[in-house]
């Protein structure tokens, strides 16, 4: 089955709130457009009103990303957001100075190999000034070197849509001299013994800089990447606890969201599929694989992908994988990524699910995951 025919388990709204049916017909109409130049026209009437929208009430702001009836209306909905915060942080002040908000998504994997639980890792950087260092000595934003950091390391949910119309407004007092305002409160991440978990976390910083300068036009981290990941590691350690910090591309609060959250679901995957893979190999032989999608209440858009790894040597054993699906992904580009991973890994028993699954075993009450030659009854799989 190809990976482009996997089915999409999210739950989209048939009949969104009437106070959004303009945007997304405005959106609806660009994804119809006969030509390149009509959609655009129509592109920029979306970004002007969502950038009335990053003014106004989070809220609201969040209803109405919520609201897109269909996956390609949710995507294009992101992707002009991401546009209308660029062009709502254009303006200059007096000075002729414009102020830029940024993240520098970052995955940070961490694990106890054995004994007590270590500290929480607190992510709070001791020498935020080392890290502005070293981005400044490599160029990175575009060589400005007008930039501070926050010292904390915060999670996601304070770069998610409802928070965006805030940080606008906080990036627009940096112009007066307000730097504080971007020191969001740091999220800890607790460090079970014996276990490794992936986790995403960002570090905040704001540029002044000319209007019009793109400080974040970037495709990689390019030459400071190892060096900011061997000092992240540094200044995050903790006693008893061994740690990876992997940061990504400076850039604006929506689209680092995007990026952050793809990268953590791709280093989850790799770090999954490499563990089980090897266990499995060491104890019964070589593994097969089973992608599915299934309905979730509790995953993002009402559903998820799930990779099950297995062998038929072995009918007690099967580890899964949860995958969530974020507004912006394609179910097939997903799917494409875990195959991908798999055969990297030398797996070439890889079965792809017609039909979207439910949540629950009827018979078990247990996550739902499939094998070849199927899960013997009572017998939990482990779940990743």
């Amino acid at each position: 089955m190809p990976a482009s025919d996997c089915p999409d388990p999210r739950v989209f709204r048939e009949h969104p709130d009437p106070a959004h049916a303009p945007l997304i017909d405005l959106a609806a109409a660009s994804l119809a457009a006969s030509s390149t130049s009509r959609a655009d026209d129509i592109d920029r009437a979306l970004v002007a009103a969502l950038v009335t929208r990053l003014r106004g009430d989070g809220l609201i702001l969040a209803e109405l990303m919520a609201a897109a009836p269909s996956f390609s209306l949710a995507r294009h909905l992101w992707r002009r957001l991401i546009d209308a915060w660029r062009e709502a942080s254009s303006a200059a002040d007096g000075d002729g100075l414009a102020a830029t908000l940024f993240a520098l998504p970052t995955v940070i994997i961490v694990g106890a190999p054995s004994g007590d639980e270590p500290a929480p890792v607190e992510c709070i950087l001791k020498k935020p000034d080392h890290i502005v260092a070293l981005l400044r000595q490599h160029g990175a934003l575009a060589g400005n070197l007008t930039f501070s950091l926050s010292a904390a390391l915060t999670a996601a949910d304070a770069l998610d849509v409802a928070r965006l119309p805030t940080l606008l407004h906080c990036q627009r007092r940096v112009l007066a001299g307000d730097g504080g305002v971007f020191d969001l409160p740091p999220t800890a991440i607790a460090v079970p013994a014996g276990q490794e978990s992936v986790h995403l976390r960002f570090v905040m910083g704001h540029a002044l800089a000319a209007p019009g300068v793109d400080l974040l036009a970037a495709s990689g981290t390019g030459v400071w990447g190892l060096a900011v990941a061997r000092e992240l590691v540094h200044q995050l350690g903790t006693p008893g606890a061994s740690l990876l910090a992997l940061p990504g591309v400076p850039r604006s609060p929506p689209a680092a969201l995007v990026q952050g959250r793809s990268a953590q679901r791709a280093v989850g995957a790799q770090l999954f599929a490499s563990n089980a893979i090897r266990r499995l190999r060491a104890s019964v032989g070589e593994p097969s694989a089973v992608i599915s999608a299934h309905t979730c209440a509790g995953a993002p858009g009402g559903g998820e992908l799930r990779l099950s790894l297995s062998s038929a040597l072995d009918r007690r054993e099967a580890e899964g994988f949860r995958c969530p699906l974020f507004p912006t992904d394609s179910v097939g580009d997903v799917v494409a990524m875990l195959v991908e991973l798999l055969r990297d890994c030398r797996v070439t028993d890889i079965h792809i699910l017609p039909r979207v699954h439910a949540d629950r075993d009827p018979a078990t009450g247990l996550t739902l995951l499939f094998k070849p030659d199927a899960l013997p009854q009572g017998v939990p799989p482990r779940l990743h």
